[in-house]
């Protein structure tokens, strides 16, 4: 099966998904995950109709650029080190993980200097896990705050990525949580915020986000088949 079979297919389910959760399916953006593919592979996305794509790594996102389709739009959705913020801002759409006013504060110097607003979404590690970035989820509101103050950068939102599990509705009560979250940052109403993006879920559990509430899902596997093995 080839990647336009695959978009195809994640498309339904995304369909499916929202019917029964009686969204419209308008209401969610689908973002093609490419960490290792090929500019070309990028394309054929694109080309499928997923005009927005994911990247985790700094060096891997900007050494495709010229090569990528102009129509698409570029996320960043890796852990971010604030010395290679000046390479992101301005290149990519939006930076998906904001996980601490340090960064957040850097973003924004960046943006002032190249005369532009970043458009952002904080990161929040829903289980608390010590291996993965994120805010945990009783500081998101502060620092939904403090960002708020900052011109240059726009908070769109929130991001996460829950923990593995075995079965795809051991994610739910963590999209539950964070949907929760969203609700309450959207009825803040604060200056300067767009809260309008709730991105969460991926290849396995697209499908469990969605009934949460995901505005945005993250779907690399599902679109672009499994990784091949590294040499």
């Amino acid at each position: 099966m080839g990647i336009r079979d695959r978009v195809l297919r994640v498309r339904e389910g995304i369909a499916e998904s929202c019917a029964r959760a009686g969204r419209s399916e308008g209401e969610v953006t689908l973002v093609a995950v490419s960490k290792t593919r090929s500019p070309q592979e990028i394309n054929e996305a694109v080309a499928a109709g997923v005009p927005d794509i994911g990247e985790n790594y700094v060096q891997e996102l900007l050494a495709k650029t010229a090569d990528i389709d102009g129509a698409a739009r570029l996320h960043f959705i890796g852990h971010l080190q604030s010395n290679k913020a000046r390479q992101l801002v301005g290149a990519v759409s939006l930076i998906q993980s904001v996980d601490r006013l340090s960064l957040a504060r850097e973003i924004d110097r960046q943006a002032a200097r190249k005369n532009l607003v970043q458009r952002v979404l904080l990161e929040v590690n829903v289980a608390g896990e010590h291996s993965k970035a994120g805010i945990c989820p009783g500081a998101a509101m502060e620092l939904a705050h403090q960002m708020a103050e900052l011109k240059n950068l726009k908070l769109c939102g929130l991001m996460a990525i829950p923990p593995a599990a075995e079965e795809p509705s051991d994610t739910t009560p963590y999209f539950e949580q964070l949907c929760q979250l969203f609700l309450d940052m959207q009825a803040k109403k604060l200056d300067n915020t767009d809260i309008s993006v709730l991105s969460m879920g991926m290849s396995g559990d697209y499908r469990e986000a969605i009934a949460c509430g995901a505005t945005m899902v993250r779907v690399g596997t599902a679109i672009f088949g499994p990784r091949p093995p590294r040499t």
